[in-house]
């Protein structure tokens, strides 16, 4: 046993997904991120029961799927930086290269598309939706110094593709149902849109002691109150969408009670960085913003509708 541990631990594509895209930490973000769009979708419909295991299954292989893509991609955008400044990261250092890479990413498109023929094949216009702004962010919109240069821009820009990414899932629902996608799934989308901001800030804020040179967190670029602020804002205002959200599948007291404990650990361990900088806190923003974006989307479909099929 401890001879196959030690070689899966040694295996590339072992080493690539720890250090780049770890399989369970993001598997469980992943899917409570498919399952609140398939479920929330459906609460609006009225339904009153979960909806079948392989239906889910294939929303999570599907959300897990896009988001390696989005890895991939990264690491074509900044492999010339990567080699240059971290050199420590895996392509950079030949655990596995760019064509390797390549070949998974079109390998995972393949199954993206077979799923959503067999959902729905509406569902293949909504996936070449998401690819296209894949492809607009992997080339910078063509401007990227320009990006570069406005990072606010460049991080809502980004952003965008995570509406567009719920958006699809949420279709494996009411596609199936043979109905047009719910007015009020538009709260759950910019839901989206702003979690994706406070897990994309939340994971740049670092200390002083912890700033790389070449690496762009956005502690360095606003400074640390700055960057906190925006961070704390972002969970506001997801809150709020988030408790629209609630609201219109009747939700409302649950979702605020679910959020408010998190937004006031969130303040407290906020504040306390602001003043002591300390590595741990920072570490602990970017927990927080995993755990906000955990809660927030199984209270907003996955549990209301698991009880009610109770």
């Amino acid at each position: 046993m401890s001879a196959l541990v030690a070689t899966l631990r040694a295996n590339r594509w072992y080493i690539y997904q720890r250090e780049r895209f770890p399989v369970v930490a993001h598997g469980l973000l992943v899917a409570s991120f498919s399952s609140a769009a398939i479920c929330f979708s459906a609460l609006l419909r009225g339904a009153d029961r979960m909806p079948s295991g392989w239906l889910l299954a294939a929303g999570f292989v599907s959300s897990f799927l896009i988001f390696l893509q989005l890895r991939i991609c990264d690491e074509f955008k900044d492999a010339e930086d990567d080699a240059r400044w971290r050199a420590y990261r895996p392509v950079p250092r030949g655990v596995v290269t760019l064509g390797q890479l390549r070949v998974v990413g079109i390998g995972s498109g393949v199954v993206l598309a077979v799923i959503a023929l067999r959902v729905n094949p509406v569902l293949l216009v909504l996936l070449a939706g998401v690819w296209a702004y894949l492809a607009l962010m992997s080339a910078e919109f063509f401007v990227p110094r320009w990006l570069k240069a406005h990072p606010s821009l460049y991080l809502l820009s980004h952003m965008m593709i995570m509406p567009l990414i719920d958006f699809f899932i949420s279709g494996f629902d009411w596609s199936r149902a043979h109905v047009g996608p719910p007015p009020e799934l538009a709260w759950f989308l910019a839901v989206s849109f702003f979690n994706g901001v406070v897990v994309e800030v939340g994971r740049k804020i670092r200390g002083p002691q912890d700033e790389e040179e070449g690496v762009e967190t956005y502690s360095k670029i606003w400074g640390i109150p700055t960057s906190v602020g925006i961070w704390l804002a972002a969970l506001a205002v997801a809150g709020v969408f988030a408790l629209g959200a609630a609201h219109a599948i009747h939700l409302l007291r649950f979702e605020t009670v679910l959020l408010a404990g998190v937004y006031v650990a969130a303040a407290t361990v906020a504040t306390l960085f602001v003043r002591r900088h300390r590595t741990v806190l920072a570490k602990g923003i970017e927990g927080l913003s995993a755990l906000w974006t955990l809660l927030m989307y199984l209270g907003l479909g996955t549990i209301p509708l698991l009880v009610r099929s109770v």
